[in-house]
Formats: C-alpha cells, sequence, structure tokens
C-alpha cells in the first residue's frame, strides 16, 4: 500500500495525526506528496473540472509483475471501501492460482466458478476433488479450493 496525496508534506504530517486521532488507528503505509499534481495528472487521477481543493480518490492495484489489475476511482465525497479492495486481493490472489473466477460480493469461504476453459473431465476431479455443481456446462459452482 502506497498512498499518493495532491498535498504537501506538511499537510501529510498534521492530517496523519487527525486520522490516528479520529480513526483509532496507526498509519503503516507511505504517502508520497505530489503538490504540483504530475502524478496525478500522469495517471488521470483527477477529472478535469475537479474542484483543485478536492482530493485524488483513484485506487490502482498493481500485482508483482507490474500489471495493473484494478483501477477503482471514487467520487471526492466518497470514502474508500477497504473492505472492498482486501476482497478484490483475496479474489486475485485465488483465481491466479486456481483456475476459478469469483462472483460478485463473494468473500473468503464463499463457493468460487471454475473458468469454462476447463473442460477435460479428469482435470476437473484433479483440480476440484471437493466436486463441483454444474448450473450449465460453462457454469459450474465448487467450495473455494485452498479452504
Amino acid at each position: 500500500m502506497i498512498a499518493l496525496s495532491v498535498d504537501d508534506v506538511d499537510s501529510h504530517k498534521h492530517w496523519i495525526t487527525d486520522i490516528e486521532e479520529t480513526q483509532h488507528t496507526k498509519l503503516n503505509y507511505p504517502i508520497l506528496a505530489d503538490a504540483d499534481r504530475k502524478v496525478s495528472k500522469l495517471y488521470d487521477m483527477i477529472h478535469p473540472e475537479a474542484n483543485d481543493t478536492l482530493t485524488v480518490r483513484s485506487v490502482f492495484v498493481i500485482d508483482p509483475n507490474k500489471k495493473v489489475r484494478l483501477i477503482l476511482t471514487y467520487p471526492a465525497s466518497t470514502g474508500r471501501n477497504f473492505d472492498e479492495i482486501l476482497r478484490v486481493l483475496d479474489s486475485l490472489q485465488l483465481t491466479d492460482s486456481h483456475s476459478v473466477a469469483t462472483p460478485g460480493n463473494w468473500k473468503q469461504g464463499d463457493d468460487v466458478v471454475i473458468v469454462p476453459s476447463i473442460t477435460d473431465p479428469e482435470v476437473l476431479k484433479q483440480k476440484f476433488p471437493k466436486g463441483y455443481t454444474a448450473i450449465r456446462p460453462y457454469l459450474r459452482i465448487t467450495p473455494q479450493p485452498n479452504r
């Protein structure tokens, strides 16, 4: 986790204190100052008609291979949902390693969908020993494989 802020470093120090006092949590990730907005403009993180006093509200998930896997941009009036960001990270890690997809609102421990590209019955038995339910040939539900 890295934060990018259009505020200067002195402003960060003040609002970090405010966040820690009001939210009863410790900020444990770096915050990069982008007071000249070069980075935030380069990555289209600020709407061209946005008020200059509003903060950047974009979230990028970049995998270890430096591939952008998710971009979320929230309206300035809406706080980010860290539960959703963590849910997406859990899904990406699971789906990268187990040939499954996660349905909307999926959470750790919920059933998942077997990717349609797996059609060989022997491969299905081997990869999904807990079994699966075929709702349609392309829609097969199985318990989360790593649980």
